[in-house]
């Protein structure tokens, strides 16, 4: 029991973590994808270096940059704010993808008789585009979410106090009794929490492929 009220003490900062970083991403990913759908060939090419260049370093490399390595002044990041932004911008860049991903799903005839019906450039975009490729990234970003919620555990690394950083502090304070219960507990708070998003998830493909 002991170490599950120890686990449990770690789930606020588990789901801030998760939370922030997804806010993060879901906003940082608009302009991201913006500039993967620029008709400017420089601006879509340096937008899709940063973006590769973002997804192809792993994490934890980002968290502990951020962490050890990143100072404004005398300003550094501590290990919370290192865990949000670096997992956030990490977000960013996925999202943007499945964002982009989404657009590229429709047909380019709606963007043809959008104009044809005298809708600007941006009205064509907010009011017919956006809308329809919001549905159908939402099964995508709702899946990300999950995964998020996993890497978050990448934060006890660099000593966020999330579940799993909770789960190795009982172990070392407890070593001749702890075993890996608090590990399992973790995990078990892991799925308790994944189950219901992926339901979602796949409630709201099943829906999506219906409508479509």
């Amino acid at each position: 029991m002991e170490a599950v009220v120890a686990v449990l003490l770690g789930l606020p900062m588990t789901l801030l973590v998760t939370a922030a970083a997804f806010a993060i991403g879901l906003v940082g990913g608009i302009p991201l994808m913006l500039g993967l759908r620029s008709r400017h060939r420089v601006v879509r090419l340096a937008v899709r270096f940063v973006v590769d260049l973002i997804r192809g370093i792993p994490p934890i490399v980002w968290l502990f940059v951020l962490f050890f390595g990143v100072s404004i002044g005398a300003l550094r990041f501590n290990a919370l704010a290192a865990a949000i932004v670096g997992l956030g911008i990490i977000s960013a860049a996925y999202l943007a993808e499945i964002y982009r991903g989404g657009f590229a799903t429709l047909p380019a005839g709606q963007t043809e008789a959008a104009h044809a019906l005298g809708l600007g450039r941006r009205s064509t975009f907010v009011r017919v585009l956006a809308p329809q490729a919001a549905r159908t990234a939402l099964p995508s970003v709702t899946t990300f979410l999950l995964a998020l919620l996993k890497d978050s555990s990448i934060a006890s690394t660099i000593g966020v106090t999330d579940m799993v950083f909770a789960a190795n502090t009982f172990v070392r304070q407890n070593p001749m009794t702890a075993g890996l219960t608090p590990f399992f507990v973790a995990a078990a708070v892991y799925v308790a929490i994944s189950i219901p998003l992926a339901i979602v998830a796949r409630r709201l493909d099943a829906r999506m492929r219906r409508s479509a």
